[in-house]
C-alpha cells in the first residue's frame, strides 16, 4: 500500500486507507475481492492490472454534459493563478490515489495544469507540475502508468491534430507532443499512449483521406524518434475509437488500426490501448477486440468502463459487468497478460454523484468487478472443460487431411476430392449455452 499523502488541505476527510476485508465485508469502503497480493495464475493481482487511476475524470471531470454546467464543485479548483490551482489539484489527486492504494496514474498534459494559448508558457507550467509532481511520486510510491497529449479539445483541432489539412495546425500538435513526451519521460512514465480525438473526418466530400493517413504515419514515426532519442524505452499505444467526435476515425477499431500499422512500418514500436466503451461503439464485443489484439501480439492496456445499451455514446461508466470482464480475463489469461501496460479507470461518476465516497465507491466496485473476473477466468481455465471444448470443436484439424490443409499440403482440387469421398459433414453442436452457463456457473 502506497504511504496516504495530504497536502496543507485534506480534500478527502473522514476516509482513511482503502483495504482489503475479503468477500464476507461488508464495509462499501473496502476491496472485497482485491487481495493485491493473492497470487493467480503465477502473478500477484497487483502485477496482472498495474491498476491506474485516471487524472482527467477523476479530478477534472465536473459533471457537465451538453445539457448543462458543473454539479461537482472541487475545493482544489478555486484558485486564479493557473499553476496554483493545478497543484492544489495534485494534492487532492495524490491523497485520493493513496488512500485508495492503486500503484499508478495517467494523465494528459491539460489535465495537469490549465493551457494557454502560447507554448513557451504552456511548456513552463508543464515543466513546473512535472517537478511537483516528481516529489508526490517519489514520498507516496505511485508511479507514471502513461502519459498523453489531449490534441482534441481546442479549438485549432476541430479538423484534427496530425491529420490536419491545415501544416500550422499539426506543428502546434507536434509542440504538445513534444511537451508531454518530456513529461513522461521526466517522470519515468512506461508507456505513452496517442488517441486520434478528431484523427478523421466529418465528411469525405473535403477529405483527401490517403494524404491525412499518410500524416499521421509521419507525425507518429517523427514522434516515436523523438522519444527513443531521449532515451525513452517503453511502449507507444494507440488507442482506437471508431466515431464521435468525428464521424469516422481513422483508428476506428483494433483490426483497423492493425492495419494501419502494418502499412506504414510502426508495428515495431506501437501496441494497442483498448477501450470498453470504444468496441462497443464499433460494433463489437471488448472481449473481441481483445482478441483480435492478442492475435497480433499487440494486447498493450486497457482503459476500463462500460457503456449504456440504451445511450448510443461514449458514456466513460465504471465497470460492474461481471459477465463482461470474465469473458475479457479468459482472453487475457490466455494471451499472457498485458504487453508493458495495465489497466486504467477512463470512467467519470454520475453527474448526480456528488459526494466525495462516490469517486471511491466507483473505484473500489471497478477493481473489485476485474479482480473477481480474473479470479473467476482462472478457476474457468483450470478446472473446467472449457479448453477441451474449446480443442475439440477444432479437432478436425489435428490430424489428417485437415491438418495437411493447416500446413498447405492441400490444393483447391484436393479439397474438392475430399469433400466428394466424404459426402455430407455431420451436424455438430457449438455448445454456446452450455459455455455461457459454465461461466455463470464459476461466477
Amino acid at each position: 500500500m502506497a504511504t496516504i499523502l495530504t497536502g496543507d488541505k485534506e480534500y478527502f476527510k473522514g476516509f482513511g486507507q482503502i483495504k482489503y476485508e475479503g468477500p464476507e465485508s461488508d464495509n462499501p469502503l473496502a476491496f472485497r475481492w482485491y487481495d493485491e497480493n493473492r497470487v493467480v495464475a503465477g502473478k500477484t493481482l497487483k502485477d496482472h492490472f498495474k491498476f491506474a487511476v485516471a487524472y482527467w475524470h477523476s479530478f477534472n471531470g465536473n459533471g457537465s454534459d451538453p445539457f448543462g454546467g458543473a454539479t461537482h464543485v472541487f475545493e482544489w479548483d478555486q484558485k486564479a493563478d493557473a499553476v496554483e490551482r493545478a497543484k492544489d489539484k495534485m494534492d487532492a489527486a495524490f491523497e485520493f490515489m493513496t488512500k485508495l492504494g492503486l500503484p499508478y496514474y495517467c494523465f494528459h498534459d491539460v489535465d495537469v495544469v490549465d493551457y494557454s494559448d502560447d507554448i513557451n508558457e504552456n511548456d513552463r507550467r508543464l515543466q513546473t507540475l512535472v517537478a511537483y509532481a516528481k516529489e508526490k511520486q517519489a514520498a507516496s510510491g505511485i508511479k507514471l502508468l502513461w502519459g498523453t497529449a489531449n490534441l482534441f479539445s481546442h479549438k485549432r483541432y476541430m479538423n484534427g491534430a496530425a491529420t490536419n489539412p491545415d501544416f500550422h495546425v499539426l506543428t502546434h500538435g507536434a509542440a504538445q507532443v513534444k511537451a508531454a513526451l518530456d513529461a513522461t519521460i521526466a517522470l519515468g512514465g512506461e508507456n505513452y499512449v496517442f488517441w486520434g480525438g478528431r484523427e478523421g473526418y466529418m465528411s469525405l466530400l473535403n477529405t483527401n483521406m490517403k494524404r491525412e493517413q499518410e500524416h499521421l504515419a509521419k507525425f507518429l514515426h517523427t514522434a516515436k524518434d523523438y522519444a527513443r532519442k531521449q532515451g525513452f524505452t517503453g511502449n507507444f499505444f494507440i488507442e482506437p475509437k471508431p466515431c464521435e467526435p468525428t464521424k469516422h476515425q481513422y483508428d476506428y477499431d483494433a483490426a483497423t488500426v492493425i492495419g494501419f500499422l502494418q502499412k506504414y512500418d510502426l508495428l515495431g514500436d506501437f501496441k494497442l490501448n483498448l477501450e470498453v466503451n470504444h468496441a462497443t461503439l464499433a460494433g463489437h464485443t471488448f472481449a473481441h477486440e481483445m482478441q483480435v489484439a492478442a492475435n497480433a501480439g499487440i494486447l498493450g492496456s486497457m482503459d476500463a468502463n462500460r457503456g449504456d445499451e440504451q445511450n448510443g455514446w461514449d458514456t466513460d461508466q465504471f465497470p460492474t459487468n461481471l459477465n463482461e470482464v470474465t469473458e475479457c480475463m479468459m482472453v487475457l489469461l490466455q494471451a499472457g497478460g498485458l504487453q508493458g501496460g495495465g489497466i486504467n479507470f477512463d470512467a467519470k461518476v454520475r453527474r448526480n454523484s456528488t459526494d466525495p465516497a462516490d469517486l471511491f465507491y466507483a473505484h473500489i466496485g471497478g477493481v473489485d468487478t476485474f479482480a473477481r473476473a480474473l479470479i473467476t477466468a482462472d478457476n474457468i481455465l483450470q478446472k473446467s472443460d472449457y479448453l477441451k471444448v474449446l480443442e475439440e470443436r477444432y479437432a478436425s484439424y489435428d490430424s489428417g487431411k485437415g491438418k495437411e490443409f493447416e500446413e498447405g499440403k492441400l490444393t483447391l482440387e484436393d479439397l474438392r476430392a475430399y469433400a466428394i469421398e466424404q459426402g455430407e459433414p455431420a451436424t455438430i453442436s457449438g455448445k454456446q449455452e452450455y459455455l455461457e452457463n459454465l461461466i455463470n456457473r464459476y461466477i
